[in-house]
């Protein structure tokens, strides 16, 4: 294995940062549940207008799908990128198996989070600010984190696959912006959201 292959620093760094900054999203949307579980009639930080507020999901079906309120999967699920990019910045190497499970807690991430953003566009007519940062980080940690299962060998692959995947990683800015354009524009045409927003 190549040292990069052993000591993925920039892939590890992503993990904690986007854990990191997951996990903030979670927390401010937990504390804003808590204001509402508080007082009905709170108006909420992260409320904006009509269109671009937090409460209409929290105040959803939607917004609490297990019997709980979304944001505290959050709170413990972006533990999980951050305690794995601390890991592999220390040396640590993991086996197989992890990988695969790690990357298929990540692929139902994304499951989730594309569910969410279906739900909160087509269904409630809003976009919330701090689900928004979630959706952010969860798109390029998955696809990176596909990127390195086939880098670290976690499935069957040939040699010269698993070098193009280290290749591929640089591309994963491109695919993130390539997602994100996607949404804005499925946003923009059901929503309108330029319209409502001047």
């Amino acid at each position: 294995m190549t040292e990069q292959r052993s000591r993925p620093v920039a892939f590890a760094i992503w993990l904690i940062v986007a854990g990191t900054i997951g996990w903030w999203a979670a927390f401010q949307l937990t504390i804003e549940k808590f204001h509402l579980l508080t007082n009905p009639d709170a108006t909420l930080g992260c409320d904006f207008s009509l269109l671009v507020q937090c409460q209409a999901n929290l105040d959803s079906w939607q917004g609490a799908v297990f019997g709980f309120p979304n944001p505290l999967i959050g709170l413990t699920a972006w533990t999980a990128p951050i305690v794995v990019g601390a890991a592999l910045l220390s040396g640590a190497r993991f086996q197989r198996w992890f990988w695969l499970l790690f990357g298929l807690g990540v692929t139902g991430a994304l499951g989730f989070v594309i569910w969410l953003i279906v739900q909160s566009i087509f269904v409630l007519g809003t976009l919330c600010p701090w689900c928004m940062v979630t959706w952010a980080v969860t798109i390029p940690t998955f696809f990176a984190t596909v990127v390195h299962l086939f880098r670290v060998e976690a499935f069957p692959v040939s040699a010269d696959i698993r070098q193009r995947a280290d290749g591929l990683m640089s591309w994963v800015p491109l695919m993130t912006v390539i997602a994100y354009a996607l949404i804005v524009v499925v946003a923009q045409v059901r929503l309108d959201v330029l319209g409502n927003l001047f």
